[in-house]
């Protein structure tokens, strides 16, 4: 039987994956120590509020991403702890997505960088 919806205890949830990409991984906190000021510095910048949504929104798709590739780490170490090839292209495309929505972030911020200052 599937257990009864809950918003308030589906909330817990959610922060305590937060609480656990905050305290255990270390790639998380780097991305937010650097997503953070970049998300103050972008608010002083004379833009449009899509252009401000966008900036950020591509920031927060890394936190996501890097969110996403933790869990499938963990259900890929969970199910098969020891070395298999499968288990590394799982982990390895999961690690690729990151590495794509860091290229569209900066790609996104330069362009609007630039276009706001030429």
């Amino acid at each position: 039987m599937k257990p009864k919806y809950n918003f308030f205890k589906n909330t817990g949830y959610a922060l305590c994956g937060l609480k656990f990409m905050l305290l255990n991984e270390k790639s998380f906190k780097i991305e937010l120590f650097i997503i953070i000021p970049l998300i103050i510095f972008s608010l002083f910048l004379r833009l449009d509020l899509f252009a401000h949504l966008l900036l950020i929104a591509v920031l927060f798709l890394i936190l996501i991403l890097e969110c996403v590739n933790s869990a499938i780490e963990a259900c890929v170490d969970l199910c098969s702890p020891d070395f298999h090839p499968l288990a590394k292209i799982a982990k390895d495309c999961a690690s690729g997505a990151i590495c794509l929505s860091i290229s569209l972030a900066a790609i996104m911020w330069a362009f609007i960088l630039f276009d706001l200052w030429f």
